[in-house]
């Protein structure tokens, strides 16, 4: 959920943790931020999890973050959800509910997505001390570009110097995908879908969202290690989950 709520008049508002399909009144006792009860309110079918607080916004700290964590977790035990980034908050019950009402299609359509279904996370990254030797390890074509660098008679130009790294970034992307794909063929048929995020730096080869049916984070697990099987020492693997699906919770919210 990626839009910013407006804000409604009144002392006391309703953060919201996750989306959740009933009717039925639910509560998860005192895991809110501040300790704040939480609790559903709901429209026809679909409800939200949020606990009260004042209005005003959210500081950006660790005891919040793993207090939103927290309630998301609890909810997942029972209920299938859909995510709200952290630090979103609305009105009272009435805006809460005409929030549902107004975006009711788009959060059915998401959570029929997600049904019985939870996020798992991939990382894999090159386990190696020095990346740029290891490129040229086991490319040719990077380690005769760098003697050529080496052996010029005055010293590489800046020009020399830049075409290395950008065949050097060539080389490393083509690889990337080439064992991300080789990765995905292998999760596939554990995985209802596979999301590829940004790699945080040059060592990681891969970072992978998996939507998993809960009844099959085994099968997925045990698809991880055949995977891993593929590839040599060079290479580190490192699952985590469940988690609540944020990666394939995309619905706007429009207040």
């Amino acid at each position: 959920m990626n839009k910013e709520l407006k804000e409604t008049a009144g002392t006391r508002g309703r953060y919201l943790y996750a989306i959740i399909a009933g009717s039925d009144d639910k509560a998860f006792g005192n895991l809110g931020l501040n300790g704040g009860q939480v609790y559903t309110i709901s429209d026809n079918g679909v409800a939200a999890v949020v606990s009260d607080i004042p209005r005003q916004k959210i500081r950006p700290e660790r005891r919040h973050f793993a207090a939103h964590q927290g309630v998301l977790r609890k909810v997942m035990e029972d209920c299938d959800l859909l995510p709200m980034r952290f630090g979103l908050i609305s009105g009272g019950p009435k805006e809460v509910r005409r929030l549902l009402a107004k975006n009711r299609a788009a959060i059915v359509h998401q959570l029929d997505r997600v049904a019985g279904k939870v996020e798992m996370g991939l990382r894999v990254a090159w386990d190696i001390p020095n990346i740029f030797e290891y490129m040229i390890s086991v490319h040719p074509v990077l380690t005769e570009a760098r003697e050529q660098l080496l052996n010029t008679e005055y010293g590489p130009t800046h020009e020399e110097k830049i075409r290395v790294g950008q065949l050097f970034e060539e080389l490393l992307n083509a690889d990337r995908e080439r064992h991300t794909k080789q990765v995905e063929r292998t999760l596939r048929t554990a995985c209802s879908e596979i999301k590829r995020n940004k790699c945080r730096d040059e060592r990681e080869v891969m970072n992978l969202a998996c939507l998993v049916a809960r009844g099959s984070i085994p099968t997925f697990e045990n698809a991880v290690l055949k995977a891993a099987g593929l590839f040599d020492d060079n290479f580190a693997f490192d699952y985590s989950g469940p988690w609540a699906p944020h990666n394939f919770s995309e619905l706007e919210v429009n207040p």
